[in-house]
């Protein structure tokens, strides 16, 4: 039974590797996008895992409770297969998503398509390490310049703008004190000219 089992686990991967590569198959000179060789290439490690994990293999490490017990081996030889090719492609796709890879391997694609229409020749070391230095560096080292001078505009307009507020905020305190100063003068005032009346309304007749 196990090598009728043997026989049936493997003639069924024989199935699904042939109809895979049909699925798959590709004319000549096509280009396959690298997370479609990615995909694939996990396909292809899962199908060489379960044949190397083959059902015989499984039950000559558990003889005795094969013996006893076929059919529950056999399932559990199942169950252990599928939830170890479950756990593997769950683990891959964290993996994926974690590392942005579908993305990464997307815009790679795009940057070799576009290095095959390119006209002009691609780069190539003249042999003169300081003038390769020079070349690679000069325009990162002037992209820092322009950045760096743009933040740098960036943080002197605002803080023009601070500036501005705070003489604007100054020249409203300034104006709040002369009103203040005005009020209590005019107080003031009004106070003596009361006290002046009162004098004379106090004075004898």
């Amino acid at each position: 039974m196990a090598e009728a089992s043997s026989a049936n686990l493997g003639s069924g991967c024989e199935e699904k590797r042939h109809e895979g590569s049909s699925s798959e198959s590709v004319p000549p000179g096509t280009t396959i996008s690298r997370v479609k060789l990615l995909d694939t290439m996990v396909d292809t490690f899962l199908q060489k895992l379960v044949a190397a994990g083959s059902y015989q293999r499984f039950t000559d490490c558990y003889k005795c409770f094969y013996q006893l017990q076929p059919a529950m081996t056999q399932q559990i030889y199942d169950k252990f297969i599928a939830q170890l090719q479950t756990s593997i492609r769950e683990e891959i796709s964290d993996i994926k998503e974690e590392g942005n890879l579908e993305a990464v391997l997307n815009a790679l694609d795009k940057i070799v398509e576009e290095g095959k229409v390119r006209k002009e020749p691609a780069w190539r070391p003249s042999g003169i390490p300081e003038k390769d230095l020079h070349s690679v560096m000069a325009p990162y080292f002037l992209q820092q310049r322009d950045t760096l001078r743009r933040h740098v505009q960036k943080q002197e307009a605002e803080n023009q703008q601070l500036a501005d507020a705070v003489l604007a905020g100054r020249r409203q305190v300034e104006e709040l004190q002369l009103q203040v100063q005005a009020q209590q003068q005019a107080w003031q005032a009004l106070h003596r000219e009361q006290r002046e009346l009162v004098a004379v309304l106090r004075e004898p007749e």
